[in-house]
């Protein structure tokens, strides 16, 4: 399996911290976030990440390498400098990935979900990985059932957790799902993920699971600083 670290972000709830470093280059326990990523995927045996990168994304390869010292391959997709989003960065970083499946995760999040539990390619489109509503987000994001379909308009909902499984075939018809939204007629485009995973559910091409371990949106300076005293 190959796998898609998101990095793109600016990381703006996190000023002043993320002024003059990204967000996934942060430290949790004198670990950057990205790493606590990268070294669960090893462990796994994933042996090529792309990571796409954005806002200050020049740091990332003299931080990280080639990804030799963890027994991989390190590529990383730049977007612009304005990032492009979860959508149009995931499309730009298909041809690198092979159109193969894909394991993709938030950089900026972190968590003790064990990645060897994800299945090696989805049983359609997706397989989403979905936790607790955090209180910043106290809504959820998709309904599980008890099939393993997602679901955008049942209830109750859980909050997506930024892990997932996907394969290339989710973006090939992206035009037509996202249509005249704004900045899908750019170039190069910039589209959010949740559309098509919306349009996809439709057809009951999305299945997931619940994880029920530990979970952090490292959003805020504050959680960062919570995250770090819970890990020491």
């Amino acid at each position: 399996m190959n796998a898609l670290i998101f990095a793109a972000g600016k990381g703006e709830r996190m000023r002043p911290l993320t002024e003059r470093t990204p967000k996934p280059l942060l430290r949790a326990v004198g670990k950057p976030l990205i790493v606590w990523h990268i070294e669960k995927l090893a462990a796994l045996g994933v042996r090529d990440i792309v990571i796409n990168t954005s806002w200050l994304g020049e740091q990332f390869e003299p931080a990280l390498g080639d990804g030799s010292r963890w027994n991989l391959l390190l590529q990383y997709s730049y977007e612009v400098r304005e990032p492009l989003d979860t959508g149009c960065g995931m499309l730009k970083a298909i041809d690198i990935l092979d159109h193969a499946p894909f394991l993709a995760v938030n950089g900026d999040i972190w968590t003790d979900f064990d990645f060897a539990n994800l299945p090696r390619e989805p049983q359609e489109l997706a397989h989403l990985v979905l936790v607790d509503n955090p209180p910043q987000h106290p809504r959820g994001d998709f309904a599980l059932d008890e099939d393993g379909q997602l679901h955008s308009d049942r209830e109750p909902r859980l909050t997506f957790s930024g892990i997932g499984v996907y394969r290339a075939a989710l973006l090939e018809d992206w035009k037509s799902v996202i249509g005249d939204a704004i900045g899908a007629d750019q170039t190069p485009p910039r589209f959010k993920i949740a559309p098509l995973l919306f349009a996809a559910m439709e057809r009951g091409l999305i299945h997931g699971e619940h994880h029920c371990g530990r979970w952090t949106d490292v959003g805020t300076p504050e959680r960062l600083a919570a995250l770090d005293a819970t890990l020491l």
